[in-house]
């Protein structure tokens, strides 16, 4: 399931994220609660290209891009409250942008009985 939510005002041309900032919003978005991880995405195209390896779960959009991230959550989350939460967290660290949450999957809690 992908959320788009509002975003703030448009991003100004030519301005450059710094260097730790897909790292700062995977670290918001992992302190949420009802994260359990961060996850690639659809073929894994949710991904951040660092030196010496890539982040899985989280792409700095550029100018007129929004930034997207994908996470497995824990069962009985609301999805919608969830992805607006996440995208205000992304918006802590980037300012007023557009932020896509995609929902990768969904976990059950540790001791949950699976279906069956």
């Amino acid at each position: 399931m992908d959320v788009t939510t509002p975003d703030g005002p448009p991003q100004q041309s030519g301005t450059s994220a710094p260097r730790g900032t897909a790292e700062a919003v995977a670290s918001a978005v992992l302190a949420h609660p009802e994260v359990d991880r961060l996850d690639g995405g659809p073929f894994g195209a949710v991904a951040s290209y660092l030196p010496g390896r890539r982040l899985l779960g989280v792409r700095v959009g550029g100018p007129g891009e929004p930034t997207r991230v994908a996470v497995v959550v824990r069962f009985g989350t609301p999805l919608p409250a969830l992805a607006g939460a996440l995208a205000e967290r992304v918006r802590t660290v980037l300012g007023p942008v557009a932020v896509d949450v995609t929902f990768a999957d969904v976990v059950l809690p540790v001791g949950a009985a699976g279906p069956g």
